[in-house]
């Protein structure tokens, strides 16, 4: 049987086009940009900080941890809110409610940013809160808590930051460090189960 030119025209062009689909010259997947906070001085839920309360008769340092709800728990003056500020905000904060509350007629304040945190879960080897640094990345984040279970989605890593969720591939991050998105403090990973 003996095909026309234009059938067999028809029929290269479509054979060359599905070859084609396997090939790095099509479209080539991206990770999603996850939008980065403005500032990592913005303190954030889970942060450890220590509170020095000075020049007053009985100085203090104080270790805290900014909780769920956003706020720190201080000696007489109870809960300030705390994630969103700058360590100069919460300064200012601390020592006008000190002063406010009458505690104190003057006190000096510092605050300090001892550790923050991302947390890793799921199927990781090892499932924690990690230290932050600033160079910390969702592969390097999965490489400290041990690497992926038999059982990881690698494909398919929940990225959770300020209330939204970004998925992940690890696999195309590990081959190009481009699609490697960066950590913020408080950050939280989800590595789900495959199915298979």
């Amino acid at each position: 049987m003996r095909l026309s030119p234009r059938v067999a025209l028809a029929s290269l062009a479509a054979l060359l086009a599905f070859a084609g689909c396997g090939t790095d010259g099509g479209v080539t997947a991206t990770n999603p940009q996850v939008p980065v906070p403005v500032s990592t001085s913005q303190l954030r839920v889970g942060d450890s900080l220590t509170v020095a309360l000075l020049g007053v008769p009985d100085p203090s340092t104080n270790n805290v941890q900014i909780d769920e709800q956003g706020v720190i728990n201080l000696p007489f003056i109870g809960t300030v809110a705390a994630a969103g500020a700058s360590t100069a905000d919460l300064t200012q904060r601390i020592r006008e409610t000190y002063i406010g509350k009458k505690i104190y007629t003057a006190l000096d304040v510092a605050v300090n940013v001892t550790e923050r945190y991302v947390y890793v879960g799921g199927e990781v080897q090892r499932p924690s809160r990690i230290p932050w640094s600033p160079d910390l990345t969702v592969a390097k984040a999965i490489q400290s808590a041990g690497g992926f279970t038999l059982y990881a989605k690698e494909t398919a890593v929940s990225l959770v930051r300020d209330k939204h969720a970004y998925t992940i591939d690890v696999k195309l991050a590990q081959k190009s460090p481009a699609q490697d998105p960066r950590l913020m403090p408080g950050d939280s990973l989800q590595v789900s189960r495959s199915p298979f």
